[in-house]
């Protein structure tokens, strides 16, 4: 692991009025995985997409060599032919096209060199899948994947390419813990092999779990450079956000009130042959309670959500209450007004319009409270805006600011500010912390105590069981559209939430 693939020395990328990395500098080794850590606007992004050749050689100071020779890429295709893969956060794949066709598409294997060899598309897929332990059908059409699915295809697509730098940026943000452990293995026998990796992750326990160094960048610059085995949690949490944080999850308990809503033997189905359906579910929910949703992937935790938010399924049976008020034929709109609203696990999808500015953003869901006879009144919606965007701590240069150029942390709490602009009563949030840092999270689960103060009631979907019980007041485990199992706050592990969403079987025997 001596020999050095890739340096970058004293890199600096300035944009108008902003410097997203001054002096930057480290190196990949062969054989590496090299954790890169930092909150989200740290420069993390803007290093990926200088080596990527998505900001050209030119556009920024400093140098970047390749088995010691200077590489000036120009282009996402320069990159690749000295040997760099990129796996996004933000998927790249063609929800109409099929796994094997995303897999090979550009690089389709040819008859005479002009024929698609479709049957060899399909084989050479499924070898693939199968080499890296990937169920998936390679004729099953992407659009039907999960998101945890798709980042899957997304990571094959990029192996298959037989690169010997591969750059993954927070690659675990929506799999199951299951497919996880698939990763990191896949990534362990990459390494085996020679393969140098760059792995940004928010997830320290993985980073400490796979990385054999670890760099952290604080506000653009390189703060530090360690071996994993020389340092942990403590000190890369403490240099990402320049101060020590004792707790990770600082939930303050809220005082419990009424009942805003009851959920009595709800079943629905996507009314898709075959598809998931919620069979049976039953909970109560209170004023100042935060209840924690759990499962494997599949097991029906968005969907569950979605539905509640008048968004997914047919219901067959079972009545949902909200303040009192039966939830019929539910809607999104009217889930609003009557004070139920969902921040979506796909924010980028479902939340945002990421050409838009920030205060675009923020009021789509609430025109409604600024408007009279048909117009809108700019002044109070922006603001209405600014005080969201000030007290939620939102980084950008102002409500004009485009969404799509915010760093994940920042979208999202843009998407919540949109949320709590509605005046809720029930908030379901679905994945929020997934793909942002340390700090980000802090303040978003600030933020959840906040609400519980104010009366207000939360249910928390999460795939990260120390969240979970480390947020929750109460924990539902689904499995398979039911409800496997529920648990206090104290009486939560993570071997019995596991157990639970398992369907009663112990991890330990699978």
């Amino acid at each position: 692991m001596d020999q050095i693939l890739l340096q970058a020395e004293h890199i600096t990328k300035r944009f108008p009025g902003v410097i997203a990395l001054n002096d930057v500098s480290f190196d990949l080794r062969a054989g590496e995985i090299h954790a890169l850590c930092g909150e989200n606007g740290a420069g993390k992004s803007t290093l990926i997409k200088l080596l990527s050749g998505i900001h050209p050689a030119g556009s920024y100071e400093g140098r970047f060599l390749v088995d010691g020779q200077e590489a000036r890429f120009a282009s996402i295709a320069d990159a690749g032919r000295a040997g760099i893969s990129v796996i996004y956060q933000e998927l790249a794949l063609v929800e109409e096209m099929t796994v094997a066709e995303n897999i090979f598409l550009g690089r389709e294997p040819r008859r005479m060199g002009i024929l698609v060899d479709w049957p060899k598309v399909y084989r050479d897929a499924r070898a693939l899948l199968a080499r890296f332990k990937v169920d998936l059908d390679p004729a099953a059409r992407v659009s039907d994947l999960g998101i945890g699915q798709k980042q899957l295809v997304e990571i094959v697509k990029a192996l298959a390419k037989d690169s010997r730098i591969l750059i993954l940026d927070e690659p675990t943000a929506a799999l199951a813990e299951h497919e996880v452990r698939i990763l990191l293995e896949i990534l362990r026998d990459l390494r085996a092999r020679g393969m140098a990796c760059i792995y940004i992750s928010h997830k320290l326990d993985e980073v400490f779990s796979i990385a054999d160094r670890v760099t952290v960048l604080r506000d653009g610059t390189t703060i530090s450079t360690q071996a994993a085995k020389q340092t942990d949690k403590g000190r890369v949490i403490r240099d990402m956000v320049g101060r020590e944080i004792q707790d990770l999850f600082p939930r303050r308990a809220g005082r419990l009130g009424t009942v805003v809503m009851k959920v009595d033997g709800l079943t629905a189905d996507s009314a898709v042959e075959h598809g998931l359906a919620l069979q049976d579910i039953s909970f109560e929910l209170r004023s100042g309670e935060v209840l924690g949703i759990g499962g494997l992937m599949g097991a029906g935790r968005t969907e569950l959500l979605m539905h509640l938010f008048g968004a997914w399924g047919q219901r067959r049976a079972g009545s949902v209450m909200l303040a009192g008020q039966e939830l019929r034929a539910a809607s999104p709109s009217s889930c609003i007004r009557k004070g139920l609203v969902l921040v979506s696990e796909d924010r980028r999808r479902y939340g945002l319009v990421i050409e838009n500015g920030v205060g675009f953003n923020m009021s789509l869901s609430s025109l409604g409270q600024f408007t009279r006879f048909g117009v809108v009144n700019r002044s109070r919606e922006m603001k209405r805006s600014r005080e969201l965007f000030e007290s939620l701590r939102v980084k950008a240069t102002g409500l004009d600011a485009v969404v799509g150029r915010l760093s994940g942390g920042n979208q999202q709490k843009v998407v919540l500010g949109k949320a709590l602009m509605t005046g809720p009563q029930v908030v379901l949030l679905d994945e929020p912390t997934r793909g942002i840092d340390v700090g980000a999270k802090i303040e978003i689960y600030e933020l959840v105590n906040q609400l519980t103060a104010e009366g207000k009631a939360v249910i928390l979907v999460s795939s990260e069981l120390p969240e979970l019980i480390g947020m929750s007041d109460r924990i539902l485990m689904l499995h398979e559209g039911r409800i496997g199992g529920e648990f206090t706050r104290e009486e939560a592990t993570q071997e019995r939430l596991m157990e639970a969403a398992m369907g009663g079987h112990s991890a330990a025997t699978l």
